[in-house]
């Protein structure tokens, strides 16, 4: 089985995934044995000088009830990077993403996504002074922009699973109060549709509060701004 999208325009399809398993970058995230196989993340540079993020898999399986055997979990990353890309929220974009059969490790697993140019984390970019050099008022539009792209995820049922701060990037563009801002959410990997867009909202949203450092004041902020946009109130925020 393999499952592929669009890559480098000069590799032959059918070599696809063995182009992208050869390339070798800096580990930004060290292979984790879990799940019965191995991830890490790779920064590699493309043909074009593009840099991506190469997560890499063995034997890196979930099991559900459409996939007794097991399924690669890029594979559910790509279904969720489909989905909610579809709906406006920012996500990376994705290059490449294929899985094979191999006789030693059964499952090899890519997923090539771009580099989020000139986004940081929110927390790096609070603590680099970014509410002090842009304002009150950027602040508020970066958890505008937060706030509207959870709720364009979940209200398409889509549930995050593990929506901890730092999968929360921004970038702001121009200086002071004339400054825009933009949200992008990463690390899709756990991400399943709720049979309800509330159910996905509760989870998520409850999860956030716990996994960040939003004083109450900007907490408050946040989810007037969410709910505004998901349309009605999640009860316990």
């Amino acid at each position: 089985m393999a499952v592929q999208y669009a890559a480098e325009t000069e590799v032959a399809p059918q070599d696809r995934f063995d182009y992208f398993w050869n390339q070798r970058g800096e580990w930004v995230e060290e292979p984790n044995v879990r799940r019965g196989g191995e991830s890490g993340v790779q920064r590699v540079v493309g043909s074009d000088g593009q840099l991506l993020y190469a997560k890499r898999q063995t034997g890196h399986i979930y099991r559900s009830w459409l996939h007794p055997f097991g399924r690669p979990t890029v594979l559910r990353e790509r279904d969720a990077l489909n989905g909610v890309s579809a709906l406006g929220v920012r996500v990376p974009e994705m290059v490449f993403c294929g899985a094979q059969r191999d006789p030693v490790h059964k499952w090899r697993a890519l997923l090539v996504t771009k580099s989020l140019d000139g986004f940081q984390e929110i927390e790096h970019w609070r603590a680099g002074g970014g509410v002090e050099r842009h304002g009150q008022v950027v602040w508020e539009r970066v958890l505008k922009d937060l706030a509207e792209n959870l709720a364009r995820m979940h209200k398409g049922r889509w549930q995050h699973s593990c929506i901890y701060i730092k999968h929360a990037f921004v970038r702001v563009t121009g200086e002071g109060e004339a400054a825009t801002a933009e949200v992008a959410l990463i690390d899709l990997e756990k991400c399943r549709q709720r049979l309800t867009a509330y159910r996905a909202a509760s989870h998520d949203m409850k999860q956030l509060r716990r996994h960040s450092s939003f004083s109450d004041a900007d907490w408050r902020k946040l989810v007037y701004f969410y709910e505004t946009a998901f349309g009605s109130a999640i009860k316990g925020l």
